[in-house]
């Protein structure tokens, strides 16, 4: 029963519109059972969200795929998060930035769980099960979306809170609001000229990370195909393969491993 209880851990990735989790098997990097969903409550003030969470766990364990099991917990969110307490909050709200959140799920749930940011989980679960299995080397995830989330792992190991979206650069003080995927949609450019925003950036990091590859994941990593050709660096540039259960995979994963 051990190696059984070993193998799963539940992973909850809480986002400003949904809250999501399953149970993971860990040594496929896979779903088992069926992935469990609630809206995030508006505004996603914390005991409503708390509460969430809560019901979206045992609505993960009440399944039979998980009968017999205590398994691993572990969580994920818009916030970086140092320890347990949250600093920032991203499309939550504000009343997180100072609060222990950790210590607050694991009280409504019963056993410790660990908490980290969401595409610090995103990004570590892809370099673990997806398509930079087995890297060992450096490593930059980057989510395109509502922002640019960011990820860097290096030997397999997570360097968290990396907050790379938000940098300075040609004047842009916060660069994700002028080129992530809903700075596109928001100015309707083509992806030729989001190309134009993008490639600069990715220079930017290429010259200060020299990572050995970058990942590009968030919902318009499926079309890959029509823009990633046009962000021209040296650096391999390659697709997600998790897709929406790449922070559930990854936050799983990390609270098996007891993430501090």
């Amino acid at each position: 029963m051990a190696k059984k209880q070993d193998r799963y851990a539940v992973g909850i990735d809480i986002g400003g519109t949904g809250i999501k989790g399953g149970l993971v098997d860990l040594k496929k990097g896979r779903l088992v059972g069926e992935r469990k969903k609630r809206k995030t409550p508006p505004g996603a003030p914390i005991d409503a969200v708390i509460a969430a969470v809560v019901k979206v766990y045992e609505e993960i364990l009440a399944q039979d795929e998980a009968a017999g099991l205590d398994p691993a917990v572990g969580l994920c969110m818009p916030s970086v998060m140092r320890h347990g307490v949250s600093y920032t909050a991203a499309n939550i709200d504000e009343a997180w930035i100072g609060f222990n959140a950790r210590d607050a799920f694991t009280k409504a749930i019963g056993k410790p769980v660990s908490l980290v940011n969401d595409a610090d989980a995103a990004g570590y679960g892809e370099v673990r099960y997806g398509e930079a299995a087995d890297d060992l080397g450096s490593v930059l995830v980057l989510t395109l979306g509502t922002g640019i989330g960011s990820a860097l792992i290096h030997g397999g190991r997570l360097f968290p809170n990396t907050e790379l979206g938000h940098l300075e650069l040609n004047g842009k003080p916060d660069y994700e609001r002028y080129a992530s995927a809903k700075a596109r949609e928001r100015e309707n450019l083509s992806f030729e000229a989001w190309g134009e925003r993008l490639t600069p950036y990715f220079r930017h990091l290429e010259a200060v990370i020299q990572p050995d590859e970058f990942i590009v994941s968030g919902g318009i990593s499926k079309q890959a195909d029509e823009f990633l050709y046009l962000i021209d660096i040296k650096t391999p540039v390659k697709v997600a393969k998790l897709k929406n259960n790449a922070g559930i995979i990854g936050a799983a994963l990390l609270g098996a491993e007891g993430w501090d």
